[in-house]
């Protein structure tokens, strides 16, 4: 049995690549993502040290507020959700609130904010 296509050791037909390169690709460049990974970095740094520190009641929302920073920009960049159909981002948004909500509903139950 014969193929009329030809695959490459991908699994790709042939030519593929060129014509999906040929209809431009969407994405950071290298040096953007280079970029990022330091912001990711310095924003892992930071929590590492809150987490090390006494803080006070600050504590909680800071890794909350950075937690939701480091979300929004993997989602949207290593994702690509950026450059995605719209309803793709209002569904991971909306699944990060809700997964906030829950995060700090859990907390309330246990009584974690009754100092």
């Amino acid at each position: 049995m014969s193929s009329t296509t030809e695959h490459t050791l991908g699994g790709e037909p042939e030519g593929a690549h060129e014509s999906f390169v040929a209809e431009g690709h969407h994405g950071a460049t290298d040096g953007q993502y280079v970029i990022i990974a330091l912001i990711l970095g310095v924003i892992t740094a930071v929590e590492i040290t809150i987490s090390y520190l006494d803080v006070g009641w600050i504590f909680l929302p800071a890794l909350l507020v950075m937690m939701t920073a480091k979300f929004l920009i993997v989602v949207s960049f290593f994702m690509h959700l950026k450059f995605d159909h719209k309803l793709f981002s209002f569904l991971f948004y909306t699944g990060l609130g809700l997964a906030v909500f829950v995060f700090v509903v859990a907390l309330a139950t246990f009584h974690f904010f009754e100092g």
